[in-house]
């Protein structure tokens, strides 16, 4: 009855609105953006391994392995699974389509969580899509940043972040321990072998939590490149060992996309399920657009929010189109997913594994997912716990009690994860990712005007890199005289000046374009909208001023 209940409102948030709005935004910003994705990506991986000073807590190389720790899980063993058996093969190319487009959702959230972000003055940053839906958009749309916030802890607490992963891992523990003796709880039999594992991960868990966001990113930066790593790898053997196969598993999945080979379900029903399958888990995969990315990426040490934007974006592009595929043309190769087998989830990857590896591998194939899987789920469980105190330190600041209470009741969710059915807790994570991605995407679409002028903006300072010798009139700004009583300029300022007609060649002439720019920051936080004339700056400044007195 629960299950019922569950897949009911899984069906409902998961309909065609919500498909429409993800590929919509996504499509919207890649065009907006000339195709900035394909254009850029180069770029973006050479930015991920360059080190930049400014405000933030941890590197852009960290921040985004924090990003992938959580991003790269079950999603991309057991969900690509799940949704391959759902949907038939095509259910594949929806995956892939989702990340095409997801690449520049995710550049606009890692852009917008640095643009907008927080930082204390101790150096602990707070960013995310709370943070651009409350200052970007104005604070009558904070109730939209609360709403996201509470979905965000949900999703933390019973979603991705908990119940899936380590359903998943003690699931593939007890399919390879499958002799071992059984015990009855809650009304049902679990191998002993289960119970172990869910109880030993419960408590590495509990150490690796209680040293915050830079152990975190410490731990994510040592395992994520060698889990991918391994896992590509192992993949990779596969299609070797059945590299004539490729060909005809590269059919199905662009024919299963439109005339699918579902369960159940006629042709056009059919074709939605694979749809509906391929985007949600591609969303569970990558998370473009469910928001939680640039909460990590807000506290990369960086000046550029544009910088830190492109190397988010790898993200989606390694989590979906590289380590997805690889699970998804295993699965199609191989027929594990074929209905007659009877399998499910992990069952499926497993199955994939043993028949696809050659010789002794394919003995060892179950070890050596589960192996995969535990480095997976295990860095996944801990982003989620971070990307979930995050969102409670929005809601509720930062109290460290609140925050003490959360960790208890994160880890009992993992404690409990094992009990969880395979149907329920996917259903569940579905149902939470989607009521996050809402408001997120929302304020993408309402901030992508903010996303294209700073793009702009940078690729005209750095039309060659960071690295890149700026200009003569980009030179670095001048430090204005302190009787000025104005900040240094900024880009915003010098462009503002070229568009007055106030060259900025000298120091006087941003200092004099500086004071008047200057302005607007504070009619900003005044709620005095900012003229574009240097009299109504003027005006607003001193109307601001005196709001800002009379508080």
């Amino acid at each position: 009855m629960f299950d019922q209940i569950i897949q009911t409102i899984d069906s409902f948030v998961w309909g065609i609105p919500l498909i429409v709005l993800i590929l919509g935004v996504g499509i919207y910003l890649t065009v907006r953006l000339v195709f900035l994705p394909i254009r850029k990506l180069g770029r973006a991986f050479k930015y991920m391994f360059e080190k930049e000073e400014g405000e933030g807590e941890v590197s852009s190389f960290g921040a985004l392995c924090t990003a992938l720790s959580a991003t790269i899980g079950t999603g991309n063993i057991v969900g690509v699974a799940t949704a391959i058996a759902a949907g038939g093969p095509g259910a594949l190319f929806w995956m892939w389509l989702a990340a095409f487009f997801g690449m520049a959702t995710k550049y606009a959230e890692g852009l917008l969580a640095v643009k907008y972000r927080k930082v204390y003055p101790d150096g602990h940053t707070l960013g995310g899509p709370f943070y651009y839906i409350e200052n970007g958009l104005g604070r009558r749309w904070k109730f939209l940043a609360v709403i996201f916030a509470v979905f965000g802890m949900c999703v933390g607490l019973f979603g991705i972040g908990t119940f899936s992963q380590v359903n998943s891992i003690t699931d593939a523990v007890g399919n390879i321990f499958s002799s071992a003796p059984t015990l009855e709880l809650f009304g049902r039999e679990y191998s002993i072998a289960v119970i172990i594992a869910g109880v030993v991960l419960t408590v590495v868990v509990a150490l690796v939590l209680l040293g915050g966001v830079k152990r975190i990113a410490k731990v994510s930066e040592m395992i994520v490149p060698f889990m991918v790593i391994l896992y590509v790898a192992v993949c990779l053997i596969i299609l070797g060992a059945n590299v004539t196969a490729i060909p005809q598993a590269f059919a199905d999945i662009f024919v299963g996309a439109f005339t699918p080979k579902a369960v159940t379900g006629g042709a056009v029903g059919s074709m939605l399920i694979a749809m509906q399958q391929g985007i949600a888990r591609g969303i569970f995969s990558n998370e473009a657009g469910l928001g939680s990315a640039p909460i990590a990426a807000a506290a990369a040490k960086t000046k550029e929010p544009v910088r830190q934007g492109l190397v988010s974006m790898t993200g989606t592009f390694l989590d979906t189109l590289v380590v997805c595929t690889m699970t998804g043309l295993a699965i199609v190769i191989t027929g594990a997913w074929q209905p007659q087998l009877g399998l499910e989830g992990v069952d499926i990857t497993i199955q994939a594994f043993s028949q696809g590896l050659p010789g002794v591998l394919g003995v060892a194939g179950p070890v050596i997912l589960m192996v995969c899987l535990v480095f997976f789920a295990f860095t996944t469980i801990l982003g989620w716990n971070f990307y979930g105190e995050r969102c409670l330190e929005y809601v509720a600041g930062r109290r460290k009690a609140a925050i003490y209470i959360y960790r208890v009741l994160y880890i009992l969710a993992v404690f409990i994860g094992p009990y969880m059915t395979v149907a329920a807790v996917w259903n569940i994570a579905d149902i939470f990712n989607g009521l996050m991605a809402i408001p997120n995407l929302i304020a993408l679409a309402l901030l992508s005007g903010v996303v294209i002028r700073e793009t702009k903006d940078y690729f005209r300072r750095f039309p060659k890199g960071k690295d890149a010798v700026p200009s003569v009139e980009e030179e670095p700004p001048v430090q204005q005289p302190q009787d000025l009583g104005a900040p240094p300029e900024s880009a915003a300022d010098r462009a503002f000046c070229r568009r007055k007609g106030a060259p900025p060649e000298s120091a006087a002439a941003r200092a004099f374009c500086g004071r008047r720019t200057a302005a607007l920051p504070l009619c900003r936080r005044a709620f005095a909208p900012p003229s574009f004339v240097l009299a109504g700056r003027q005006a607003c400044h001193r109307r601001g001023v005196r709001r800002l007195y009379k508080r």
